[in-house]
């Protein structure tokens, strides 16, 4: 019996922890799908924007934003303006002027001659009173303004995923790749916590089971 008790309070701990792992590496917010290269891509700069909707189930801090982009050999990405907000083109939850990525790495080149990069942004803000505790909430990210040194063209990726697009000038175009990663805010509990819980657990059944000897 003492035994029973104490393999199944380290299995329920065990558990746990396998839980807060699962919840630390599972943090992506929302994707838009695969990248595809090969097809079709917008322009972000020289006067024009693409504006792409994504949908988040519950209040959550944005830690990264990326997306692939088509640029002429040679040339970088070295800032872009990002909004987020309720509306197309909106920023009414967030607004960065000239935002420096975070990361920067090729994937190849396409038939057309253009490199392929895969460009992040980090951090950005808790995603929360916009959606006045309505969830899911429906939000648009927005990218405007890429500046590159030799001034070329900076084309964001079109992948056609389930997001809903436009574009500044022609409205409804197919979507863009990219992906938000964050971690939800103020409805899970922290890992330490949930750590900090298995770890009693142990230590109750370590003195079940010494209370337990005859």
């Amino acid at each position: 019996m003492k035994t029973r008790i104490f393999s199944l309070s380290l299995i329920f701990a065990v558990c746990l922890i396998l839980a807060v792992a699962q919840a630390v590496a599972d943090d992506a917010l929302y994707s838009n799908g695969p990248y595809n290269g090969t097809t079709n891509a917008w322009t972000i700069n020289s006067g024009f924007s693409v504006s792409d909707s994504f949908t988040i189930s519950q209040p959550s801090q944005i830690t990264y934003i990326g997306g692939v982009f088509w640029l002429l050999p040679g040339d970088s990405l070295t800032s872009a303006d990002i909004s987020i907000g309720t509306t197309p083109f909106g920023s009414d939850v967030a607004s960065y002027s000239a935002l420096a990525p975070v990361e920067d790495v090729g994937l190849g080149t396409n038939q057309f001659g253009y490199v392929l990069r895969r460009i992040g942004w980090e951090p950005f803000p808790p995603i929360d009173g916009p959606c006045h505790i309505i969830y899911p909430c429906d939000l648009y990210l927005s990218f405007a303004n890429a500046n590159t040194p030799s001034g070329d063209p900076v084309y964001w990726d079109e992948n056609s995923g389930p997001s809903t697009a436009y574009e500044n000038e022609l409205g409804s175009i197919p979507s863009e790749s990219f992906t938000i990663f964050g971690t939800p805010v103020g409805t899970t509990p922290e890992p330490s916590s949930i750590l900090l819980l298995g770890s009693g657990v142990i230590g109750l059944a370590g003195v079940l089971r010494r209370k337990l000897r005859p």
